[in-house]
């Protein structure tokens, strides 16, 4: 997330404009880049029209591709977790609505890649989340059927994702997420990763 705030923060001073605390552009990611810059310009006074999105975007994005690991850490627990869960038989992938490129340079820079067998994208489906369309994909690339899996977010979005894909999901508290956790609708909430393998099992014992 920070690294993602130092890049909308540079494209809104290239565009002359102020720039957001990283809580508050937390509070803008969903949906994809697109939303994300238009919900900064929107925040800092300068809204864009559709016309003007596109440059902006990819402004954006050549800020965030040249400095997408600095700040940027894994949550506690998330190495030793993705290990006892891979250790347990567990087949994982991401799905998110970053560009695939990025996510999985993303995740080679913080050591995480070869923890995981799939990355799904937003520019890699038809639709973004919270379309099912990303996540069956990343179902599919895991050889992994609906049934037997579980989805993992923290946020309405996600919550949303599992739902139109029929799956099960547990959402970790802390997320982007102005709704309070709870509410929205999970099979399960965790209060940190380290807590994912039982409440996996719980919903899909033996998976």
């Amino acid at each position: 997330m920070p690294d993602l705030a130092a890049a909308l923060n540079r494209t809104l001073a290239e565009a002359g404009l102020r720039p957001h605390a990283t809580e508050a552009v937390a509070r803008m990611v969903g949906h994809g880049v697109e939303r994300l810059v238009e919900r900064g310009f929107a925040a800092a006074g300068a809204p864009l029209d559709m016309a003007a999105l596109p440059r902006w975007v990819e402004r954006f994005l050549a800020f965030y591709a040249e400095d997408l690991s600095t700040l940027t850490r894994p949550y506690s627990d998330v190495p030793e977790t993705l290990d006892a869960l891979a250790a347990a038989g567990w087949r994982l992938g991401v799905c998110t609505n970053k560009p695939t490129a990025l996510a999985a340079r993303l995740l080679d820079a913080l050591g995480l890649a070869p923890r995981f067998g799939a990355v799904v994208g937003g520019d890699a489906a038809p639709e973004r989340k919270p379309h099912p369309a990303p996540l069956l994909m990343a179902l599919t690339r895991l050889g992994v059927p609906a049934a037997s899996a579980v989805f993992v977010g923290d946020s309405g979005t996600d919550a949303l994702t599992a739902r139109a894909a029929g799956l099960p999901v547990v959402l970790v508290r802390g997320g982007y997420t102005a709704v309070p956790v709870e509410e929205l609708g999970a099979d399960a909430v965790v209060d940190a990763f380290a807590a994912l393998p039982a409440a996996l099992e719980a919903l899909l014992p033996a998976a």
